[in-house]
């Protein structure tokens, strides 16, 4: 059985819930392609991989699901796929089951960890899935529906079990984590808070990616004052002007976005932030462009992901009068070399330090503001070692030998 994963975190993590539905279910001779529809890039993607898997593994099954699938019948109709999975219910047992056989009768777990067939050395949790909001140049909320929330219960449960297992860090995931509500009422800092005191051997804790316009006050509190929540915050934040905002039907101004990123450094003083920006949206002018560009140092962003604008058919925004195609690649361009100076800034404030750094495969590891070090071979996967920064070549941190 091979598991073939395009796009996000929780698309990794749902593509191991369905690699061990599927052999609990007895499948081998399988393919799963777990789809992404986030660009026209990605969904060319997955059509590449469809027919790459079809000519590897003549004679397979070819099960094809995620958000492609979900949005493009045209994949459905590919010559190589035996069936698509719809996105909600596709890590289900019964998903999974073959004719005159039984399901098996528990759920897959919402996540996943060292050990599993990924291969990863931390923990992943789904904490929620699918999003309220329509974004103008998002396909993603057709694809994966409103949004719902794990159980509090069953993520505890999860990241306990992730970490007898072995994780020493955990990153809950989601399409719109900051929507998190439980029945309770709590939000997703009362969640984080309720992980922190109910799995107290978790060392490490952090968030995928948030929305900064819904962060609640448990939330703060947490960034704040919790030490084994991680110093790092990757923020969708998409453009850096107001009325590029209001096209995309964001629900934050540059003001307001501007203020959280100074707040949540204030009261975490060496906290990193992430951010993506979308490059070449519509309508985008050359000033509006400039206001993008400035936003990476307004914010203070240390990780940065550009996205070239990518016209998904249906959306609001494909109707919009597009920008040169040209003028796209130069204004992401442009991005993503102030991206590349901000992290070469960043890293330069770590050197002479010693830092602790969750190692990774291939001699590699994080630090807790999630800045990347080359360790060397020697270290095992999945421990936490402290070390000497020697230097940095623009884009990772050096480890003394």
């Amino acid at each position: 059985m091979e598991v073939l994963t395009l796009g996000c975190r929780l698309n990794i993590v749902e593509s191991e819930a369905m690699r061990a539905a599927a052999a609990a279910a007895g499948h081998r001779d399988l393919v799963v392609v777990n789809s992404c529809a986030v660009t026209a890039e990605a969904v060319r993607q997955t059509r590449q991989a469809i027919r790459g898997a079809a000519r590897r593994r003549p004679g397979a099954e070819i099960v094809v699901t995620g958000c492609a699938a979900a949005v493009d019948p045209g994949i459905a109709a590919m010559p190589e796929v035996s069936r698509t999975l719809p996105n909600i219910g596709k890590a289900a047992p019964e998903a999974w089951a073959r004719p005159g056989l039984p399901a098996p009768a528990a759920p897959s777990p919402p996540g996943f960890g060292p050990g599993a067939a990924g291969g990863h050395t931390r923990g992943f949790v789904e904490i929620q899935n699918g999003c309220d909001h329509r974004c103008t140049f998002c396909i993603i909320p057709f694809g994966r529906g409103a949004s719902r929330a794990t159980p509090p219960e069953r993520v505890v449960a999860e990241v306990r079990r992730l970490v007898a297992a072995g994780a020493a860090e955990v990153v809950l995931t989601g399409v719109d984590v900051t929507s998190f509500a439980a029945p309770d009422g709590s939000r997703l800092g009362g969640l984080l808070k309720r992980v922190l005191r109910d799995v107290p051997e978790l060392a490490r804790l952090r968030l995928s990616s948030i929305d900064c316009i819904e962060a609640d006050p448990d939330l703060l509190d947490v960034v704040a004052g919790e030490p084994r929540f991680m110093p790092h915050l990757h923020l969708s934040l998409q453009h850096g002007a107001d009325l590029i905002l209001k096209r995309m039907k964001r629900r934050h101004s540059r003001a307001e976005a501007v203020a959280f990123c100074a707040a949540v450094r204030r009261l975490r003083p060496g906290l990193a932030l992430g951010a993506d920006l979308i490059a070449g949206f519509p309508t985008e002018t050359e000033a509006e462009a400039a206001q993008s560009l400035a936003l990476v140092e307004d914010c203070g962003i240390a990780h940065l992901h550009v996205f070239p604008y990518s016209a998904r058919p249906g959306t609001p925004a494909a109707r919009m009068p597009a920008v040169p195609g040209d003028r796209v690649k130069a204004r992401a361009a442009a991005l993503r070399a102030a991206g590349a100076a901000a992290l070469a800034r960043h890293l330069d404030g770590h050197v002479g330090r010693r830092l602790p750094v969750l190692a990774e495969r291939g001699g590699r590891g994080r630090t807790e503001d999630f800045s990347p070090v080359r360790l060397g071979e020697g270290v095992a996967p999945g421990r936490i070692v402290e070390v000497a920064i020697a230097g940095h070549d623009g884009r990772e941190l050096r480890a003394e030998a």
